[in-house]
């Protein structure tokens, strides 16, 4: 999967999750960036990732992601 691929998954779990179809994702959006997305959101956010891709996370690799680019970054390496 390229980053491109990973980038269209990823955005589908995103609107999933905060429940916006017209949800678009870059690399640099972080929490403040999406409506609704709280500390309960991220943690359905990152369960829902884990399990979209077939990967876990532990929790300092949750805790140093700071952007969505962080998070593709970490779901790519995960899968190479």
């Amino acid at each position: 999967m390229d980053e491109t691929e990973t980038y269209a998954a990823l955005t589908d779990v995103f609107r999933d999750v905060f429940e916006d179809d017209d949800l678009h994702l870059n690399a640099d959006m972080t929490a403040d960036d999406v409506e609704d997305w709280d500390s309960l959101s991220h943690m359905r956010l990152i369960l829902s990732v884990e399990k979209a891709f077939g990967i876990h996370f532990s929790t300092v690799e949750v805790g140093s992601l700071n952007t969505v680019g962080d998070l593709v970054r970490l779901i790519r390496s995960k899968q190479s």
